[in-house]
């Protein structure tokens, strides 16, 4: 079996943890000590949080969308590949190994994606994004952490509470939508939700996106 190699490591700002940068062969995985955060085995979930999200929004021109979390760039290249030449994307990274990983070791898995004249990155913690561009994006797509119940750093739980909610509702234009990922149901988060003023659907999807792997969850919701 060929053996992980680690490439590289970085620090988490305003956390004790680092993540690590793996690789076996073609396969990549970001880890957090014992947890692994991602793999470029499992796509589906990630990818999905874009088409659903976008399919909320088909209608509207020229879509300007948020994506919190840059990872290996699933959500990314999902969102690129079904909206139109006029949409834009606005994704906010706030680990800039993340990003430089990206550019070089990933840079195949990435496809030149952040290329695209489309899409710019922001090296910045994207509650900070949602707090400053208020009725400004058709839709807001968060793969922050692990989900609402956290991994990397405590200062992730702002982005899901009650007032970061009510945030991302007043960043969002009418009829915007907010998708957040998670690696597992949380009642108290879709409790959450509505009482910011959201119509929340949640969907659960499988890892791979093929029928198998572990079920993830998506939330998709409405400021209507």
């Amino acid at each position: 079996m060929i053996p992980w190699v680690k490439l590289d490591t970085a620090r988490v700002p305003g956390a004790d943890g680092e993540l690590r940068l793996m690789r076996r062969g073609t396969e990549f995985s970001i880890m957090l000590g014992s947890n692994e955060l991602m793999n470029s085995r499992l796509s589906g979930s990630e990818a999905a949080l874009a088409t659903l999200a976008c399919k909320k929004i088909e209608t509207v021109k020229r879509q300007h969308l948020l994506i919190g979390g840059l990872g290996m760039g699933f959500t990314l290249r999902a969102a690129l590949a079904v909206l139109g030449p006029d949409a834009r994307i606005d994704v906010a990274e706030l680990v800039p190994a993340v990003v430089a990983w990206a550019r070089g070791p990933m840079a195949e898995i990435f496809g030149g994606c952040l290329d695209d004249p489309r899409v710019r990155i922001a090296e910045q913690d994207v509650l900070h994004v949602i707090r400053t561009h208020k009725g400004a994006f058709d839709a807001i797509l968060l793969d922050v952490d692990n989900g609402p119940e956290g991994l990397t750093r405590s200062g992730n739980d702002a982005l899901y509470d009650l007032k970061g909610l009510r945030s991302a509702f007043a960043a969002l234009r009418p009829g915007g939508v907010l998708a957040v990922w998670s690696s597992g149901p949380n009642a108290a988060f879709s409790k959450r939700l509505r009482s910011a003023g959201f119509d929340v659907n949640e969907v659960v999807v499988r890892a791979t996106g093929k029928g198998g792997g572990a079920r993830h969850v998506i939330w998709i919701a409405v400021r209507n």
